[in-house]
């Protein structure tokens, strides 16, 4: 495959939603192509704004945590999965608000927390912050959480 058909077949595809410059660079290397007209595609497609990991990353991020309900320690390891500069991430990151967090776990422990059988209060809170650690989401942010639902729980 020629520089100029890769070109068409990522802009195309570029056009249909968000992708990384790594993306990009692994349909080429599939599809092989060289590695210098993999350089100047990349060039072409980054300044024709149809790649651009940091607007990638803000919709990733914000998918993930909206819809996938993840936490940012998930998140991070996921852009980095996906070779985004590391000042990106960090700036992308930073830019969601805990708000934001709370707002996807508090539903996802509350439901955990009808379904989990433990033999005393002490076992319930150890499996739901052992399962908000795996979802991704910092201690700070599962703490916050378990105090509203502890209170949540003394108004019932």
């Amino acid at each position: 495959m020629t520089g100029q058909q890769a070109f068409q077949r990522l802009a195309a595809l570029c056009a249909r939603g968000e992708h990384c410059q790594n993306e990009m660079l692994e349909k080429m290397r599939q599809w092989g192509v060289s590695e210098e007209e993999q350089a100047q595609v990349m060039a072409r497609l980054t300044e024709e704004h149809y790649v651009d990991d940091e607007r990638y990353a803000r919709a990733f991020v914000a998918d993930k945590v909206r819809y996938n309900k993840w936490g940012r320690r998930k998140v991070e390891q996921a852009l980095w999965q996906k070779h985004i500069d590391n000042d990106i991430a960090t700036r992308v990151l930073d830019a969601v608000d805990d708000q934001d967090y709370i707002n996807a776990l508090r539903p996802l422990l509350q439901q955990k927390r009808r379904n989990t059988k433990a033999s005393n209060e002490y076992d319930l809170t150890k499996k739901l912050i052992k399962f908000a650690l795996g979802r991704g989401f910092t201690m700070d942010i599962i703490r916050q959480c378990m105090e509203v639902q502890d209170e949540d729980e003394f108004l019932d």
